[in-house]
């Protein structure tokens, strides 16, 4: 893994071990596996298919039976047989405005679905807004200066040194992004840092032979924050900041110049779309957790992305529901 970064993992073995990454999963990637059929008819040929579950929002909890939910989806995702899974954010209900026996209490959850799922294969995790300790100090009864406060105790929990970073896998480069960055005291905004932003343009020109796919929680590109817009007046339509990112304009040029890009992986809607732009892809897919544990978010159910991406940088895609009832 090429990670951006020095900070050490304070806790990298156990977290790795607690959610099942290991050794024998990576290394353990039959040729069966990588010969798939691409899942949608005129994605191209399968030679070295790699297949790919983007799970995201899934934002468990004590309540509502989300711990069952997300360990469900777990299961069903590895009886994909998967050669890689990614997350993309927003994995606890919230730690944003949570104090830290919350917190603690949904790291714990998440980590135990986890190792009681029993999944030993490659895990690659992304960091969304809820995933952040404290940001919101009033609420989550915070000082800023907690050793775990921010990005760090998710970072720790999951065995990451930093919140992006890159990687090979088959044929494919792919990059993880934090699309999440403070906005004041109290909120969040979509946009990369000048630092990260730079990293990615050098990570891109280093691996112009292969291609690429991106992941961040919050999308770069997306439609759909303009779907409720639709009942209010025209002068009153405006995207937040916090649902997709406000420096677009410029990690849509960066794709621009580096036609290895293929695909744009997000989440954070709750929501399933596919739009192609200038020769990308990006999907948004729908949240393991649906409408946050109370049944499909509008059209949405719950759900993962299942994705067969090809050595020669075609993919196939399709939006896979679990089979997930809410009771009561």
């Amino acid at each position: 893994m090429r990670n951006h970064g020095d900070r050490p993992s304070l806790s990298r073995r156990e977290a790795i071990a607690a959610i099942g990454v290991g050794a024998a999963g990576l290394a353990g990637l039959g040729a069966g596996a990588r010969a798939r059929a691409a899942s949608v008819a005129g994605a191209g040929r399968a030679t070295g298919s790699l297949r790919m579950i983007h799970m995201t929002d899934m934002h468990v909890q004590p309540e509502r039976r989300a711990y069952e939910g997300l360990l469900a989806c777990i299961r069903h995702a590895a009886g994909q047989s998967p050669d890689i899974i990614i997350t993309g954010g927003d994995l606890i209900m919230d730690g944003f405005e949570a104090t830290e026996r919350r917190t603690r209490e949904q790291w714990d959850l998440f980590l135990r679905a986890w190792k009681e799922a029993g999944y030993g294969g490659d895990v690659r995790h992304t960091l969304g807004n809820h995933d952040i300790w404290g940001w919101n100090k009033k609420k989550s009864e915070t000082r800023g200066d907690e050793a775990k406060w921010g990005k760090r105790w998710a970072l720790d929990n999951l065995g990451m040194e930093s919140a992006w970073y890159s990687f090979d896998k088959g044929a494919w480069h792919f990059v993880v992004l934090d699309s999440v960055q403070p906005d004041g005291d109290t909120g969040y905004i979509g946009r990369l840092q000048d630092e990260q932003f730079e990293w990615l343009r050098g990570d891109l020109a280093a691996n112009r032979d292969r291609p690429t796919c991106v992941v961040s929680h919050i999308s770069i590109v997306s439609a759909t924050p303009l779907i409720d817009m639709r009942d209010k007046p025209r002068e009153g339509w405006k995207v937040s900041g916090g649902l997709m990112l406000t420096d677009m304009a410029r990690v849509v040029k960066l794709f621009g110049e580096n036609p290895q890009v293929k695909l744009a992986l997000s989440g954070h809607m709750h929501r399933n779309e596919r739009l192609d732009y200038r020769g990308v892809t990006y999907i948004c897919d729908g949240a393991v957790s649906g409408n946050w544990w109370k049944g499909a978010h509008h059209e949405c159910n719950e759900g993962y992305g299942l994705l067969d991406l090809n050595d020669d940088g075609t993919f196939g895609y399709r939006y896979t529901n679990y089979g997930w009832k809410v009771e009561g």
